[in-house]
């Protein structure tokens, strides 16, 4: 069957993207007062089925934007899910895809409207990154200072913090790095735009503390996951130079999913190649986001189409 893959869900209608218009006046526009969620959908090739990963936790963390950020909607998770459903049904996808469920302020009001928020999904087929396939990539520690809770809350994921991470990624860029790592007030260890942080040290996963940090789902998942498949997990505050004598280090998102990093700064990390246990971590992943094993523990954090 054919596919339709220019399909989206705008103010409860779907409709081609071309008919998904805002005001160019709008908060949104203008400012990015808006809150988003990226979501994945891993398709199961052996059941024929599509799983959305973690829908319910990503949609309560968007209602918890939407409270810290002032925008109220009418909008349930029962609701969006039907929504959802409805236009991947109409869609016709069959194979991995990236989801943005994205609730916006249109209209022609300021940074400081009060408009109630509007809905808009929109799915694009993204495959999933695979063991036998995985990159590792380079990374430098930025000169810019990751966002806080006392001025752009990590906490609440609206389009105007993510703005931040353009400085230090274009810094990165120029100087030849893949992705910069940010470090925040205290000149700790945060996290990379759009990605949290993980680093194996002495035979452990240690991660950040939630100092500046994004309360991240993939970092929650792959902490889980971990710990089931035996390995000690630990969250604690990391400082720059423990970074250059880790034995792995990976970057993880829903986006990212799991990112090796092999270089920082230049200092090869470990073997300066993708280690056993990133590759394991996300053997794993892939196979929980896929429903491969219907008596998996986590079974609860995959939904079918």
């Amino acid at each position: 069957m054919e596919t339709h893959k220019n399909l989206v869900v705008f103010n409860r209608r779907i409709v081609s993207d071309k008919e998904a218009v805002v005001n160019i006046m709008s908060p949104t526009a203008q400012f990015g007062l808006n809150v988003f969620e990226g979501l994945r959908g891993y398709w199961n090739k052996n059941a024929k089925k599509l799983y959305i990963f973690r829908f319910s936790d990503h949609v309560a963390r968007l209602f918890e934007s939407c409270k810290i950020i002032g925008i109220t909607t009418n909008y349930s998770e029962s609701e969006i899910w039907q929504l959802l459903v409805e236009l991947l049904e109409q869609s016709n996808y069959s194979g991995d895809i990236a989801l943005r469920l994205i609730i916006y302020v249109d209209g022609k009001g300021s940074w400081s409207s009060l408009d109630k928020g509007e809905l808009f999904i929109s799915p694009i087929e993204k495959p999933r990154k695979e063991i036998y396939d995985l990159q590792g990539h380079s990374a430098c520690i930025s000169t810019w200072q990751r966002i806080s809770d006392r001025s752009m809350p990590p906490r609440v994921k609206t389009g105007a913090n993510y703005v931040s991470g353009r400085y230090s990624q274009l810094e990165a860029q120029r100087s030849g790095y893949d992705v910069p790592i940010l470090l925040n007030a205290e000149g700790l260890v945060a996290e990379a735009p759009g990605a949290c942080l993980f680093m194996i040290r002495g035979g452990k996963l240690v991660t950040p503390t939630l100092h500046s940090v994004l309360e991240s789902l993939t970092r929650h998942t792959l902490m889980q996951l971990a710990t089931v498949d035996g390995y000690d997990v630990v969250e604690r505050p990391i400082e720059r130079t423990e970074l250059y004598v880790a034995e792995e280090i990976f970057l993880c998102g829903s986006s990212a999913e799991v990112m090796p990093i092999v270089s920082i700064d230049g200092v090869t990390i470990g073997e300066g190649k993708v280690g056993k246990i990133t590759l394991k971590l996300l053997e794993i992943y892939n196979n929980v986001a896929s429903h491969h094993d219907s008596n998996c523990p986590f079974s609860s954090w995959v939904t079918e189409v």
